[in-house]
């Protein structure tokens, strides 16, 4: 390809540069009506580096960071990233980096700025290992895509970031359920079944809880006694309400959408034993006798197709409506909800655990279900990629490195295991010796 031309047209001065021929066509690039060649040549350097990329790295070297952190926000995270970790990330970015981070220009950051930002911030705010990684593993994210998907910068200086030890190790928040504590939670919640049989559900299949509120009684073979999780459930932010209308009628106020699973494993069919079949037999009839006491006023539950506002791709909000509106849309039967039909999604259990932490004393997160599900597996000897599958793992060391925990149990099994193989060795007795004075 050629240089740039600078040619006189009459009274005037027009450049000219040639660009990708098409068709074996030659092409070019040009405009005229300069009065002056410097007017002409300065312009036309700018067309040139634009065309050939120049002017465009210029552009990018002269972008802030805070500009484009939401590039890559608009540009990766919202087509590849799930929707709760876009509400993680967007507000790292304004409760952190922006303020921090974001007047430098992308071109500035370098790994001197961001070890300093970090052992800031370690200082300063004393937040948990856990929390400062997350940070940190954003702005590798962030810089990573820079770096080597679109080329905006030539190397990627929070690689060689690290965060700060710390010399106090956090302690394991999971805790493993005794019988006896399960029991009690039960007994407590008895006489609410939506949140008696999600909290038995769980326990007998180790679900997370977006797969769990996810569950429609499709999910469910009474046959085949199996429980198919093939989606979850999503909380997308909805326009803020005034506080008297947070709760109106019964009616949900969070918008709720069904989303894919966490990975491809995650989508499984797993047994469920004759104890959870004739729970959720159980509950199922009660749910309808609840339609038919409520009527028209029970609440119903719909998938609407909707587009995604950032990918531009169709995604199934669900939308509910009294009984008496048959909607033209497909009816979802979502298993736990209130006996009017209200659908509260993840939100369902939140007073629930306050309940169980401060009234029963009893520490309860939902996904301790999860973790007391496979530690109780493996400590009574259950394959352990039998147990992986079940839970839907990608791979059989998140099992065993985050999930099971070693019990008491585990621990005197070992040594009982232990002092079973020794028992055949022969060991002399201990000969007494006999001191004289």
């Amino acid at each position: 390809m050629s240089e740039i031309r600078i040619m006189k047209r009459g009274k005037v001065y027009q450049y000219r540069f040639e660009i990708a021929s098409q068709g074996g066509v030659r092409r070019y690039i040009n405009k005229s009506g300069f009065e002056t060649r410097k007017e002409a040549q300065e312009a036309g350097a700018i067309a040139y580096n634009e065309y050939f990329r120049t002017g465009r790295k210029q552009k990018i070297k002269d972008m802030s960071y805070a500009d484009y952190l939401d590039y890559w926000m608009t540009n990766y995270c919202y087509f590849n990233v799930k929707y709760a970790t876009i509400s993680s990330y967007l507000n790292i970015i304004k409760t952190h980096l922006k303020p921090e981070l974001g007047m430098y220009k992308l071109s500035q950051i370098d790994a001197y700025t961001i070890q300093n930002y970090i052992n800031k911030i370690y200082k300063e705010k004393h937040y948990s290992k856990h929390y400062l990684q997350g940070i940190l593993k954003l702005i590798k994210g962030s810089l990573k895509y820079a770096c080597y998907t679109v080329n905006f910068i030539n190397d990627n200086p929070a690689e060689r970031v690290h965060i700060p030890k710390y010399d106090i190790v956090a302690g394991d928040p999971a805790h493993i359920f005794t019988q006896e504590e399960f029991e009690i939670i039960l007994e407590r919640f008895k006489d609410v079944p939506y949140i008696y049989y999600s909290f038995l559900t769980a326990y007998y299949t180790g679900l997370r809880v977006s797969e769990c509120y996810a569950l429609t009684w499709d999910n469910i073979d009474f046959e085949k006694k199996t429980l198919t999780v093939n989606k979850n459930i999503i909380k997308k932010n909805q326009n803020k309400l005034p506080k008297k209308y947070i709760i109106t009628k019964g009616h949900s106020v969070e918008e709720w959408y069904y989303g894919t699973c966490k990975n491809p494993q995650s989508n499984r069919t797993i047994a469920i034993g004759d104890t959870l079949v004739k729970a959720l037999k159980e509950y199922k009839k009660e749910q309808e006798e609840n339609r038919k006491f409520y009527g028209d006023t029970y609440l119903k539950h719909y998938q609407k197709e909707v587009i995604n506002p950032f990918t531009e791709r169709k995604e199934i909000k669900i939308v509910n409506a009294p009984a008496e509106l048959e909607l033209n849309l497909p009816e979802s039967k979502l298993i736990f909800v209130k006996p009017n039909g209200q659908y509260r999604g993840t939100e369902t259990p939140r007073h629930a655990f306050k309940v169980i932490n401060y009234e029963l004393r009893i520490p309860c997160r939902f996904h301790d279900f999860r973790d007391t599900h496979a530690t109780r597996l493996i400590e009574q000897g259950a394959d352990i990629k039998a147990v992986s599958k079940r839970l839907g793992h990608s791979s059989i060391m998140t099992t065993y490195n985050i999930y099971v925990r070693v019990t008491d149990k585990m621990e005197t099994d070992t040594v009982d295991k232990f002092e079973e193989y020794t028992n055949t060795l022969d060991i002399p007795p201990v000969q007494e010796i006999e001191y004289q004075d």
